[in-house]
């Protein structure tokens, strides 16, 4: 595995560093606060025209034929600046499962919709709560679908759904048009930035043909990629709040000299910047495995349960090396601690992915 980056990747990296950063005052988390949708419109008809939302889907559906990787480069970028965006749901967790479990009308139709810039979105999956979340039953002409689900980010604004069901015992995944009859939204409060809803579906019919896949492998697919691409997001976040402290503990003086000049506070900085080098490993080894095609539930796992927590251990430090001034409103480091809380808790929290790192490795 080497994960040294290519010249397109420094290339896509440092170009959406720079538009990012030019658009966080109209399209960041702090500008987004009591927008309904959550994201900015005008900066998705941006990422679309540069090609980001098909940068990781084959050309032959619209997309540009680059690979997870590249996409997860952006996702980074996007937690770097701390901007909301539907761009993670609609292709980490909807296109790339379609891509690699959907049949050839299904990627057709799917993958060249958002590559165009489509808004997608997916149920989450009930990971702890068996028997929770919607309910498929077989039809005559496919599947009705029944209950509720949670947590749905950027539901609002999506057009398309991949819904995830409980099909006789066994969860499936469903893709459905978000404004199908039977089928309504409820804002959910939460700390999260991505404006998730309550979906609920009351005898929602969906065709045979939108069942994604044979078996349970596009609602693992989901989860895998989601999870990993949330990881992504949080290593941008924590490399955020990193340089963030850095810059704080140079210019703030006390005793007539910079903090970042008392062995303690360097001690925390250096705690800081560990936790980010190590989180960056382990997130890119889980998304390199799932952009080569390889059994990555091992990696994802040890990356989901390893990067929550280090997340959440820099906002903490960040918040002791800056004080009081860290918890203000106008200071942006208690926006990074909303997400941090908020993206650890995505596709299950290091507790869940701790367990399935031992189940996997055979340990008791």
């Amino acid at each position: 595995m080497d994960l040294t980056p290519t010249e397109d990747q420094r290339l896509v990296t440092e170009t959406a560093r720079e538009l990012l950063a030019s658009r966080t005052a109209s399209a960041g988390a702090r500008a987004m606060a009591d927008d309904p949708a959550g994201h900015s419109a005008a900066l998705w008809k941006e990422m679309v025209e540069l090609g980001w939302t098909g940068l990781a889907l084959p050309e032959e559906h619209g997309g540009v034929g680059g690979d997870f990787v590249d996409v997860c480069l952006l996702f980074e970028q996007l937690g770097y600046a701390l901007v909301p965006s539907p761009l993670l749901a609609t292709v980490a967790c909807c296109a790339l499962p379609i891509a690699r479990h959907g049949t050839e009308e299904q990627r057709s139709r799917w993958l060249g919709a958002a590559a165009r810039g489509q808004i997608m979105s997916y149920t989450p999956v009930p990971w702890d709560r068996p028997g929770e979340g919607p309910v498929a039953a077989a039809a005559p002409d496919g599947f009705v679908i029944d209950g509720t689900a949670g947590f749905v980010p950027f539901a609002g604004s999506a057009e398309t759904l991949l819904v995830v069901a409980e099909l006789d015992g066994e969860p499936r995944a469903f893709l459905t048009d978000a404004r199908a009859p039977g089928i309504t939204l409820r804002p959910a409060g939460t700390v999260g930035l991505d404006r998730p809803c309550t979906v609920a579906f009351d005898s929602v019919t969906v065709p045979r043909d939108r069942a994604l896949g044979e078996d349970r492998s596009a609602v693992d697919a989901i989860s895998a990629y989601g999870a990993a691409a949330t990881c992504a997001e949080m290593v941008g976040g924590a490399q955020r709040v990193l340089d963030l402290t850095i810059e704080y503990a140079s210019g703030r003086e006390q005793f007539g000299r910079p903090i970042g000049a008392f062995q303690a506070v360097q001690h925390h900085c250096a705690d800081m910047a560990i936790a980010v080098l190590g989180s960056r490993f382990a997130a890119y080894e889980a998304i390199w495995r799932l952009a080569a095609g390889r059994d990555a539930a091992a990696e994802v796992a040890a990356a989901k349960a390893w990067v929550s927590e280090a997340y959440e251990r820099v906002c903490a430090l960040g918040h002791q090396v800056h004080g009081a001034i860290g918890f203000t409103w106008e200071h942006d480091l208690h926006l990074f601690s909303r997400h941090a809380m908020a993206a650890a808790a995505s596709f299950g929290d290091d507790d869940l992915h701790l367990d399935r790192l031992a189940d996997h490795l055979g340990i008791p």
